[in-house]
């Protein structure tokens, strides 16, 4: 039998950096913020949700394809959580958990990449 989605390590990683996002974008910092809080929040939700929807194909290249989209949500956030330190909208403190997060997120996308290709 195979895993689902929910049993992969990295898709519950994405869902611990989701609630980490959620919570930063709440804090009075991003209050007036609109625009950048909704693009931050799609992107950590797409990591998460590329990992479940490409999952379901039940096909090695199409999940790659998704893990591939994760993987560049991934580093949209990342890149969020930097610029959003340059704009002060937070601290170096602040984002330091998420940036972490992610990378480990990306490197571990990475080698479920690369174990999947070996499959094919």
């Amino acid at each position: 039998m195979t895993k689902t989605f929910t049993e992969f390590e990295v898709y519950q990683k994405s869902i611990v950096l989701a609630k980490e996002i959620f919570r930063l974008m709440n804090t009075q910092s991003f209050e007036r913020e609109y625009g950048f809080k909704d693009q931050i929040k799609r992107a950590v939700v797409s990591i998460s949700n590329n990992i479940a929807e490409g999952s379901e194909y039940n096909n090695n290249k199409q999940f790659i394809r998704f893990l591939r989209h994760s993987k560049g949500s991934c580093a949209e956030v990342r890149s969020m959580l930097i610029l959003s330190k340059e704009l002060n909208f937070c601290n170096e403190e602040e984002t330091k958990t998420a940036i972490e997060l992610s990378i480990e997120i990306s490197k571990n996308l990475s080698k479920f990449i690369e174990y999947l290709k070996s499959k094919i």
